[in-house]
């Protein structure tokens, strides 16, 4: 049994690496999927490009594929084993395609022009439609990851040159992606022309690396150069940098669960510290949604940032309330049905000291199915909290996302099913409020300029998800707003 609590949160995809020209390619993607480790913990891969000194036309490819953490997979003998100056390296969490060795990136596959490698964050969302065309012409299917899709695109095209590949593909491919790519003389790093997944190029002493956020690169002691721009294809060939835009311009989109949760603190995300983003979220969270408390607590570890931000602006002071776990590894102990919150208690403990008799401002990034949280409340009532008022620094989720988060069937999402009320009532919490939409807009807009994807809030996508992959809607959505205990109405008690 795995006990994971942030289960409820929202996940990402994965994380992609790639790095040409450096030596000892394979300890520097190990470092960078390692930083990288949060955003795919289910499998990592590994692939490297070696040229033999006595014949380099002769390329070969080590590879190393693994269920489990990067720590776990890729230990010093696998590590020297992973030869070549250049390579690509991914950790996963699969959306699409279930947990299956053939699933796990990078894939390799060799063309008329020399081997690939390549590495996908995000999710296409016409993969099905092209699948089943390229099959009914003769395309065989190894996989069941939509990453796949980019495999046989580049591999069929007519085209001469593998520039000229990597654009007919991406032009017929819709929805999210960030790419990192390896041949036997070139690296190539591109993004989805809304900019849904993030990417950002490095360089190390002559060499250069692409990844998925800059704490990759800090760990890696590279260079932060810039982000890969939104359409954009990089080429990086003999330590020279180009880059060509494949498709027609098209409407940002960014993501806005990166700033929310998925990015590390301490990574750059379209020039600016997610940290300050996140405290910056708190503070209009707290203008937004006021309260009467003692204490601000956060969840750890992805709500403190916002819970500063709100005890800023609140003027209430914040305390850690909760102390959290972070050696649980795997368990195999199976709790009784006495014991729900098994897994809450593994990974959270409260601090009597900090919350006995206080009324507790609890903050956290997200809500989601919203058992676990019931579960975390509940444990600080045991602790002595005299109230908990629960602030969340996102809009009430009330759609799926198609675009490479894993996010619960509508019937699973709380806030699809149930007014806020309603969800105040089950997480038996004296006050509940959400960020609302525009609040999470001024948060974020108006420190970069750029435009968020918030279709997971609203409804309103910005890429066509096709009616094929789209779920019937529930009569009853959730709107952001605030409610309290002393305001139920008498149908709901």
């Amino acid at each position: 049994m795995w006990i994971d609590v942030a289960g409820e949160k929202l996940r990402e995809e994965c994380g992609v690496a790639g790095v040409f020209g450096v030596e000892d390619a394979s300890k520097l993607l190990y470092l960078a999927l390692f930083a990288l480790q949060h955003r795919g913990q289910e499998a990592a891969g590994m692939v490297t490009f070696e040229q033999p000194v006595d014949d380099p036309s002769k390329i070969k490819l080590h590879v190393q594929k693994v269920f489990g953490l990067v720590a776990d997979g890729f230990d010093p003998a696998v590590i020297e084993r992973l030869k070549g100056n250049y390579g690509v390296g991914h950790v996963r969490y699969s959306t699409q395609g279930g947990s299956l060795l053939e699933n796990v990136q990078p894939f390799q596959f060799k063309t008329i022009l020399g081997a690939v490698a390549i590495a996908h964050n995000g999710n296409l969302t016409n993969a099905r439609e092209i699948r089943k065309n390229l099959e009914s012409s003769g395309s065989v299917f190894q996989s069941t990851s939509d990453t796949e899709v980019f495999v046989h695109l580049i591999a069929r095209s007519p085209s001469s040159s593998m520039r000229e590949r990597i654009g007919d593909a991406l032009r017929q491919v819709r929805g999210a992606y960030s790419l990192a790519i390896i041949t036997p003389d070139a690296m190539y790093a591109a993004r989805d022309p809304r900019g849904l997944r993030p990417l950002v190029l490095g360089r190390l002493g002559q060499g250069h690396v692409v990844v998925s956020e800059t704490c990759a690169l800090d760990l890696m002691g590279a260079e932060f150069v810039r982000d890969v721009n939104p359409g954009e294809v990089v080429e990086i060939r003999s330590n020279q940098v180009n880059s060509w835009y494949p498709q027609e311009k098209k409407a940002l989109a960014f993501c806005s669960f990166e700033p929310i949760y998925f990015a590390r603190p301490d990574s750059l995300l379209y020039g600016e510290s997610i940290y300050v983003r996140r405290r910056r979220i708190g503070e209009v969270l707290a203008d937004e949604c006021p309260a009467d408390g003692d204490v601000v607590i956060p969840i750890p570890d992805s709500g403190v940032a916002m819970a500063e931000g709100f005890a800023k602006a609140s003027g209430i002071p914040m305390a850690m309330g909760l102390v959290r776990n972070h050696y649980i590894g795997r368990t195999f102990i199976q709790p009784s049905q006495s014991q729900r919150d098994f897994g809450v208690r593994l990974k959270l403990n409260p601090v009597r000291s900090v919350l006995e008799g206080k009324r507790v401002v609890v903050v956290d990034d997200s809500l989601v199915r919203g058992t676990t949280a019931a579960r975390i409340l509940q444990l600080l009532k045991d602790a002595g909290a005299r109230e908990i008022h629960f602030r969340v620094g996102a809009p009430p989720i009330t759609h799926s996302c198609y675009y490479g988060v894993d996010t619960p069937n509508r019937k699973n999402l709380m806030a699809a099913q149930n007014t806020i009320d309603q969800i105040r009532n089950s997480l038996e919490a004296d006050s509940l409020g959400f960020i609302s939409a525009d609040g999470l807009r001024k948060a974020l807009e108006e420190s970069d300029g750029k435009s968020y994807c918030m279709a997971c809030f609203t409804g309103d996508y910005p890429e066509d998800i096709g009616t094929s992959v789209i779920e019937k809607q529930p009569t009853d959505g959730a709107g952001p707003g605030l409610f309290s205990r002393k305001v139920v109405p008498p149908e709901l008690k």
